[in-house]
């Protein structure tokens, strides 16, 4: 479909991506992905929004990717929406029978009317032709919006979080798949806990801000469909096609970051030689070669980083790089389709730890642990792992952030609880302001 492109220059970039998701909200569709002008090799633009739903796609996770890639296959247009952790349910025979407080479809993508790029200090407007004449008082209004003026609006002290499960439950949880992996039905699996508030309003636009300003992330998103949001501040790419090359950078291990230098570069280089956590990342890149291998020319599955130490505002990750080379034949849909959940958040092997996991877990993942980003007219896609989010549903005033951590056989209850509340402490510290 031809779209209407238009490029302005600004000097101020962060002001104008504040006026513009303020713009955005007058929207039902919105999706922002921003990579915070992190140093990502493989990144194809700093920033952008895509509003306004031409045509959209909706569906429960029965035949959700053959529906999808009918859908892609037809529109051969820019795609923006998410994958739920639940369209696992689509890939096996498995199901999803936990409490789910949120209700978001298991699958959404829309065409946007209106797309905006950043990249450096050059905007990018391209839009559908119905709506081409419109790009210079779009402009226009973006740049005379208040940037700050929705940054407000939400009393804090409201905010109860609670946790789905208590301390000696997951303690008691954590045993249960410590038994698993000794009897050898699994090596790692990813366990997840819900903490959540019922009855809460909050500003969205506020809540993604200030989450985004603490953590700044390389796989920022602000999503919007209609009464549900997502917030996420997530670091890990999930899976990103360009042209005939596929890259996957899963993320196991975790650090806090440290106020002095001296003790942060030690805790970092600790963390690089840390035997259980370098087995966790290690266990996950295999069980990625193994998926990359289903839809890759022969040979070409390779691990480009391994273990490598990369380090974000709050905390150090464990990162590896695995690229593969497809047939420009390939089906865009199908690559995903053949790694779906991603193993950072599933297990190896991934069927037992996904059956093993929805028993333990008590909430149904649905957002968080998918995957949300875009696909481009000519079938290339990127998309991120859906981790450090905060969900909402406006309608039933129900926000919930989910925290998980790799299990293996080194690890302990003790260990594992305390890493959680580490990674959940963004999260809750701007939804409470306290920390």
């Amino acid at each position: 479909m031809q779209r209407t492109k238009k490029s302005f220059t600004l000097d101020s970039i962060e002001e104008f991506k504040l006026q513009l998701l303020v713009w955005a909200q007058q929207f039902e569709a919105v999706s922002w992905l921003d990579s915070n002008k992190y140093n990502q090799k493989y990144s194809s633009f700093d920033a952008v929004l895509a509003v306004d739903e031409f045509t959209a796609i909706k569906t429960d996770y029965s035949n959700a990717f053959d529906k999808l890639k009918e859908y892609q296959g037809i529109t051969k247009d820019y795609l923006f929406g998410y994958l739920s952790y639940d369209l696992k349910n689509d890939v096996e025979e498995l199901s999803s029978v936990n409490f789910d407080g949120l209700h978001f479809a298991d699958l959404y993508f829309f065409q946007p009317q209106r797309i905006i790029f950043i990249k450096g200090n050059t905007i990018e407007f391209s839009y559908l032709k119905m709506v081409d004449d419109e790009i210079d008082s779009d402009f226009e209004s973006i740049s005379k919006l208040p940037p700050r003026a929705q940054l407000s609006g939400f009393d804090s002290t409201e905010i109860k979080i609670k946790l789905r499960i208590h301390k000696d439950e997951y303690y008691q949880k954590i045993n249960s798949i410590l038994k698993h992996i000794h009897r050898g039905d699994i090596y790692e699996a990813n366990f997840c806990q819900e903490f959540y508030a019922e009855n809460t309003q909050i500003n969205p636009l506020e809540v993604y801000h200030h989450l985004n300003e603490i953590s700044e992330p390389p796989f920022a998103t602000f999503l919007k469909c209609e009464h549900q949001y997502l917030l996420s501040a997530s670091p890990e790419r999930y899976l990103k096609k360009e042209g005939t090359q596929i890259v996957s950078q899963p993320i196991k291990g975790t650090a806090k970051r440290l106020i002095s230098t001296v003790d942060d570069e030690k805790i970092a280089f600790d963390l690089s030689r840390d035997e259980k956590e370098r087995s966790e990342n290690i266990m996950i890149v295999d069980l990625v070669r193994n998926d990359l291998s289903k839809t890759a020319i022969k040979g070409s599955v390779k691990v480009e980083e391994l273990c490598q130490v990369y380090s974000f505002k709050q905390v150090h990750q464990l990162v590896s790089t695995v690229t593969s080379e497809v047939e420009s034949t390939t089906n865009p849909v199908d690559i995903i389709r053949e790694t779906f959940p991603m193993g950072s958040m599933t297990g190896a092997p991934k069927i037992s730890a996904m059956e093993i996991i929805e028993n333990e877990e008590e909430t149904k993942r649905g957002l968080y642990s998918g995957a949300v980003g875009y696909f481009t007219p000519n079938g290339d896609f990127d998309f991120n792992v859906v981790i450090r989010s905060i969900l909402y549903n406006e309608e039933n005033k129900y926000v919930s952030f989910s925290v998980g951590g790799a299990i293996t056989s080194k690890s302990t209850p003790e260990k594992e609880y305390e890493e959680c509340l580490l990674k959940a402490k963004a999260m809750k510290y701007v939804l409470t302001n306290t920390n």
